[in-house]
């Protein structure tokens, strides 16, 4: 497995990872049409990640099979469609915590340690950065992973959309 740096001619690969990663690991715990409006109002590739070089892909044998990242500024989550000009502004590190980000595992390769390894790189350039501790949002396919690595589940977040449907998420917490 190698782990790298995505660039932006990653783009159109992450796409597709993140398209077939919700469709298939998130079935089990949303509707298809949660899943769905998710995919259209919520997930997508955050470029912000990309150009601060903190957003990280798994391959092996060429292909991409995961893709997760860390920020330093104040998005908790979503692609760059759900930002609506928001401003992302830099967190503090010495007051705030990192964020993990956009972590999408192709299903055929998941409970292989490529988010582990992912988190790994993601945990250690935030604590270089001088973060102290990091927090995310979590799907909830996501949830025992994140438990399984020492994260301390949170409040519910519920993300409304414009479809009407709601995708329950959770906040999750670690130290560094």
């Amino acid at each position: 497995m190698r782990i790298r740096l995505a660039t932006t001619e990653d783009i159109p690969a992450l796409r597709q990872l993140i398209d077939d990663s919700v469709r298939g690991l998130s079935v089990t715990h949303y509707s298809a049409r949660q899943i769905e409006s998710a995919l259209q109002e919520v997930f997508g590739v955050d470029t912000q990640l990309i150009l601060d070089k903190t957003y990280f892909i798994a391959e092996i044998d060429g292909q991409i099979v995961g893709a997760g990242g860390w920020s330093k500024r104040t998005t908790l989550f979503g692609g760059d469609g759900s930002k609506s000009g928001r401003v992302d502004s830099l967190l503090d590190p010495a007051k705030e915590p990192a964020r993990i980000r956009a972590f999408y595992i192709r299903p055929q390769w998941s409970r292989r340690g490529i988010g582990s390894r992912i988190l790994d790189e993601c945990e250690g350039g935030a604590r270089v950065s001088g973060f102290k501790s990091v927090e995310l949002a979590s799907t909830l396919p996501g949830v025992p992973f994140y438990l399984s690595r020492g994260y301390a589940k949170a409040e519910a977040i519920p993300i409304p959309m414009e479809s009407g449907e709601t995708l329950i998420t959770y906040r999750m917490t670690n130290t560094l």
